[in-house]
């Protein structure tokens, strides 16, 4: 004969068992297993164009705005393994006088924290003396990091799981990244990795649309959707002295390079193709019809690279 249906709470009380720490255990496995299945399905759902987010958060028991948040946001910070290989090619590098202000010139160690393909982590490994660890959660990426700067000792991991002993590193830099992390998760690990006095530094590279053709660019990709970053994050405890600086600078580049760039960003990468397509045919019409762009292979892009700094208590 078929088992009747357990409900509710019949499968609580069957994994919970005789309970005590053996139910707890039970039910954090149970509970991690059940999450990382609604996200695949979830995620299933989205790709297939099965299920609306309304649908979706009514299904989860939340409203559309919270399931978009939580799920998309996701799928967003795990997307850059489809596109490793654009991201590496599009991607500019950072100012030295911004790395030399984020990494004292005292430490002996730093780690590249979501280190991506490794555009920050060429830089630190470029620093005579400094021994360089980078941390990467997404294969492809780290198989391009490896490519990129053979010399950095690339470890499978997070910010909220850091591969690392204790007092480990002198110096931790986040690069184009801060904004994909739980922070409150984060900064402790940080913190457990850094040495006494220690310094964590984030950084971002920010188009600068006081040029007409990038703020013409910039409209282009805001049809389409609009990524807010909080570029200029509060740092809590064990952290102070937190202090910022900008730095404005010009990216060269090439026609193909642009087009990397805008392919490599994850909300385009999570696009349905139709929409990628009609996105990046629309950047190749301002290519051709801008006249500061009109027929030149060569581009240049002006950047301000905005940078914290703080110290461990």
């Amino acid at each position: 004969m078929a088992q009747p249906m357990l409900h509710g709470m019949e499968i609580v009380e069957e994994i919970e068992g005789s309970g005590g720490l053996g139910g707890v255990a039970r039910m954090t496995e149970v509970i991690a297993a059940l999450e990382t299945r609604r996200t695949e399905l979830i995620e299933q759902l989205r790709s297939q164009r099965l299920a609306s987010w309304e649908e979706i958060g009514q299904a989860c028991g939340m409203t559309r705005q919270g399931a978009s948040r939580r799920w998309s946001q996701q799928a967003q910070a795990t997307s850059f393994g489809d596109a490793a290989a654009a991201y590496r090619r599009g991607r500019p590098p950072y100012p030295s006088s911004a790395v030399d202000w984020l990494v004292p010139s005292t430490a002996k160690s730093v780690l590249d924290l979501g280190a991506g393909t490794g555009k920050l982590t060429q830089l630190l490994a470029a620093r005579e003396g400094l021994a360089v660890t980078a941390v990467e959660p997404l294969p492809a990426m780290r198989e391009e990091l490896v490519a990129t700067v053979p010399s950095a000792d690339v470890r499978d991991g997070s910010a909220e799981t850091i591969p690392l002993g204790n007092k480990a590193v002198d110096a931790v830099v986040v690069a184009q990244a801060w904004h994909w992390f739980d922070a409150a998760t984060a900064l402790p690990e940080i913190a457990r990795v850094l040495t006494p006095g220690g310094t964590l530094g984030l950084v971002w590279n920010i188009r600068d649309h006081r040029v007409p053709w990038v703020a013409e660019l910039d409209r282009v990709l805001h049809r389409h959707t609009r990524q807010e970053i909080d570029t200029a994050p509060s740092i809590g405890t064990p952290f102070h002295e937190v202090e910022r600086l900008d730095v404005r600078w010009e990216h060269a580049l090439t026609r193909p390079e642009l087009l990397d760039l805008v392919a490599s960003r994850s909300y385009v990468i999570t696009m349905a193709a139709k929409d990628r397509d009609e996105l990046m045919h629309q950047v190749g019409e301002l290519l051709d019809s801008h006249l500061d762009l009109r027929g030149r292979k060569n581009l240049t892009m002006p950047y301000i690279t905005r940078c914290t700094r703080a110290r461990l208590s």
